[in-house]
Order: structure tokens, then sequence, then C-alpha cells
């Protein structure tokens, strides 16, 4: 059970980059892997990217492979999304979230806990 807070968030040009953190109380940060969703105005909350606990190990979305980095720094017990060559499609709230589970099943969507999100808007 941790408290987690999403800044970073913004408008951007298309073709643009943001840097999204998510920083989280509590002295057990290192346990939980980590996870970006989002969620558009309409649209089901989907999921983005997902890191363990020792950050070795991530999942994408397709639709952001290769665009998007997911990074975490336990020290500071803060996790990051890198969106670079950002597009309209990207616009959406974005949330972090953790949990104590293997990233490839917090990518499915179950969290422990949740953070407030953070707007990113992407014109053309």
């Amino acid at each position: 059970q941790v408290q987690l807070v999403e800044s970073g968030g913004g408008l951007v040009q298309a073709g643009g980059s943001l840097r999204l953190s998510c920083t989280a109380s509590g002295r057990t940060f290192s346990t939980y892997a980590m996870g970006w969703f989002r969620q558009a105005p309409g649209k089901e909350r989907e999921f983005v990217a997902a890191i363990s606990i020792s950050g070795n190990i991530t999942y994408y979305a397709d639709s952001v492979k290769g665009r998007f980095t997911i990074s975490r720094d336990n020290a500071k017990n803060a996790a990051y999304l890198q969106m670079n060559s950002l597009k309209p499609e990207d616009t959406a709230k974005y949330y972090c979230a953790a949990d104590r589970v293997p990233p490839w099943k917090l990518a499915l969507g179950r969290a422990l806990s949740w953070g407030q999100g953070t707007q990113v808007t992407v014109s053309s």
C-alpha cells in the first residue's frame, strides 16, 4: 500500500517529448513492480508499460514500443516514463500503478495502488 503521485504531463506538439514521473511514499518501493496506464475520454484504460522490481525486465504496449521508455530509481522511490516522438493518439490521462506482482501480471491491469493521473495532450 503505497501512495503514488504522478507529474510531468502537459501540452506538447506532435513529435515532441515528455518525461512523466511517479513518486511513491514508503520504504518498500523496491518490492513493487511499477507500471504506466493511460485513459482517453470515452475509452477504456489501457496498458502502456511495466517494469520489474530491479528494472531489468520491461513490457510495452505495441502502440508505444520504440517511442516510450519506462525506468525506475529505487533510491528515489520513483518511476519514470520517457515519451518520445509523441503522437496525437497518445493524448490521455496517464496513471502510474504499483503491486507486488511480476511485471507481466501488472501489465494485465491489476494493481494495488494507483496514482491520481497526469494529463498528456499532444497537438498536431
